[in-house]
């Protein structure tokens, strides 16, 4: 039985959203039920809406930055300042100073929640001051390595890493959320060191503060030559050298230095 008349517009939108009255659904539902052309409509609408809201939330995307960044600085920052809190205390205070540190990263990670954007150049009175990145995030900087043996690693008498080229360093710099530096500011590092059969890949790279903690580039130097020097003399298996630098080479400092704190300040 042909349909004597058709919803309207705004009475299909009102259902596509869900906004009809209760006693006008059942008679909505039952004339779609019975009419193609209503239901036809109903369609075209809920598929312009689907796509002006596709457009709109591109649209919107390309204008918010990339947030990876700073959640990367966030993350090494939130990681020295808790170490700095805890060798700053006396050995009575350290297990108290341990739960204020989670206090601290608690506020941090809901500050990063809400939006707020961390930078690695802040301005200061005499220009951008420098912000310390400790220690790589495992997230962008897993550490990598090729398939070598102990042998290949200590038939060179004198290893130096490679220089790495401009376009990756920006990458690297671009990964980390860091726009601009001081020329000597960072030291575009190796996790692995190439000595220890480190990979020349960007996920085995990470920008290392060269001198805005006493935990910088030049400290990690020594440990990879300390590292690399177990290894040849068969003292330290190489799988377990690589494993430990990659997952805290600050640790591994501590351990095989048997120091709370870098042996000299190795600042340039």
């Amino acid at each position: 039985m042909p349909q004597e008349f058709h919803l309207s517009d705004q009475e299909l939108l009102m259902a596509a959203d869900g906004e009809l009255a209760s006693r006008e659904v059942e008679r909505v539902e039952s004339h779609l039920a019975a009419c193609w052309e209503c239901r036809t409509r109903k369609q075209e609408m809920e598929s312009a809406i689907g796509e002006f809201i596709r457009f709109q939330r591109g649209s919107f995307d390309k204008l918010v930055p990339p947030s990876d960044g700073p959640r990367a600085l966030l993350k090494a920052q939130i990681g020295q300042l808790a170490e700095a809190e805890r060798e700053s205390r006396p050995r009575w205070l350290r297990p108290i100073a341990g739960q204020t540190s989670w206090a601290a990263v608690a506020a941090a990670l809901l500050l990063m929640v809400s939006g707020a954007m961390i930078f690695r150049m802040l301005p200061g009175r005499h220009g951008a001051r420098m912000v310390a990145v400790t220690v790589p995030d495992p997230g962008f900087t897993p550490g990598a390595t090729v398939l070598v043996s102990q042998r290949d690693v200590c038939r060179e008498t004198s290893v130096k890493n490679k220089a790495v080229p401009v376009a990756l360093r920006r990458k690297v710099f671009a990964e980390y959320g860091i726009a601009s530096a001081e020329p000597d500011a960072y030291e575009v590092d190796y996790l692995i060191t190439p000595a220890l059969g480190g990979a020349d890949d960007i996920h085995n790279l990470w920008p290392e503060s060269s001198r805005a903690t006493v935990w910088n580039s030049q400290v990690k130097d020594v440990l990879e030559d300390h590292l690399r020097d177990l290894v040849c003399s068969g003292q330290l298996d190489l799988a377990t050298a690589q494993r430990e630098i990659a997952e805290n080479w600050i640790g591994a400092y501590k351990k095989y230095f048997h120091t709370e704190r870098p042996l000299t300040s190795s600042r340039p």
